[in-house]
């Protein structure tokens, strides 16, 4: 999910929502732990236990296990710290856990959740940002950690430490005012008939969220379409794309849709919020109609920032003319930044975001 501008949140992208029940409010706690894909690679991985100062190890695949330097571990190689250990120079508080996997290896940290809240708050939201709007970013990270934590609980992660997730840090993320937030809302989470909530959010909504149903097609109560004030400060409030034609034929290539020059390209659907969902294409012989997320991902979701946009056919190609970045989904950071400088808390911020949820406290155990 990537925050504020300084990249695009996890749900920026195609986010599968399931039918799995997290797990009901009372069976979680602030030292729970979540599991954390560091990175998949087939290539060797360098890990160190920064509190011991003990040589670096390095692990890769023999046969069909692992080595730690060159010798034989078996499939599954654990390094448990009291402090901050590296994998790859990422540093991380917790365990870190090498298994080997048919295509190389993977690389999860065992972190508690306060601590993973931690890591990423400082890459998700600009640190700086008002101490309420921090606040309520603690508890949306918090509660998307525990839902997913609940719906994989049977899988050897919960979280990826990317975008497909949440943007995880680790250590170098965290930052006093980062720390302060996570303090201040310790153990506090968003639930919905007692369940840790899909936390959605993005950067900016362009005016107004989009709910669940219109993006992914799936209804959830408390993720619904509202109108969002104060977002003129974000850089993404009002944007331009200049797209050749060749690489917009490109884009419909990789999307299995090959055609001569593109001569027209325009928005025939848009949703309830006013976002594009289908797109027609024509050429001098041939057209075509495909999903305007679809075209996103394509053409870049950095590029085309919202499905929010309007095409406009210049000589020499097209210009996407849009409004805010992200999904539209849940929680926009720039209008909760905008409700924390008019004075709103962030119990305020959370219930205008995800109404009909309820913000849970489970203290430690």
């Amino acid at each position: 999910m990537r925050g504020a501008r300084l990249t695009l949140a996890a749900f920026c992208g195609l986010l599968v929502i399931t039918a799995s029940a997290p797990a009901p409010a009372g069976a979680l706690s602030p030292d729970a732990v979540i599991r954390v894909l560091l990175l998949a690679t087939r290539r060797s991985v360098t890990v160190r236990d920064d509190r011991t100062g003990a040589e670096a190890i390095v692990l890769e695949t023999q046969g069909g296990g692992l080595s730690a330097n060159r010798r034989p571990v078996g499939d599954v190689w654990r390094l448990r710290s009291g402090g901050i250990v590296s994998a790859d120079q990422l540093r991380v508080r917790g365990a870190l856990e090498v298994r080997r996997v048919p295509d190389g290896l993977q690389v999860v940290n065992e972190v508690g959740v306060e601590d993973y809240v931690a890591g990423t708050l400082g890459k998700e939201i600009y640190p700086d940002w008002e101490p309420e709007m921090l606040k309520a970013q603690a508890v949306v990270a918090r509660s998307y950690a525990l839902h997913q934590r609940a719906r994989n609980r049977t899988q050897p992660y919960h979280v990826v430490a990317g975008t497909g997730h949440q943007v995880y840090g680790g250590v170098d993320a965290e930052s006093p005012a980062v720390i302060a937030a996570v303090s201040a809302t310790r153990g506090e989470y968003l639930a919905y008939q007692r369940r840790p909530i899909l936390a959605a959010y993005h950067s900016a909504s362009g005016g107004r969220t989009a709910s669940a149903q219109e993006v992914w097609g799936e209804s959830l109560p408390y993720l619904v379409s509202i109108e969002v004030e104060g977002e003129e400060e974000s850089p993404d409030t009002y944007w331009r794309a200049a797209i050749s034609r060749t690489k917009l034929g490109r884009a419909l290539a990789s999307l299995g849709i090959q055609i001569d020059t593109v001569r027209e390209a325009r928005v025939i659907d848009r949703s309830r919020s006013g976002r594009a969902s289908r797109v027609q294409i024509r050429s001098d012989t041939d057209s075509h109609t495909l999903e305007a997320r679809a075209l996103r991902v394509a053409l870049g979701e950095t590029v085309i920032r919202s499905t929010l946009f309007e095409i406009r056919v210049q000589k020499d190609g097209f210009i996407f003319v849009g409004s805010g970045y992200g999904h539209g989904v849940g929680m926009s950071q720039w209008g909760a930044q905008a409700m924390a400088l008019r004075g709103s808390s962030y119990r305020e911020i959370l219930r205008a975001f995800y109404p009909g949820t309820s913000l849970v406290r489970e203290e430690a155990r």
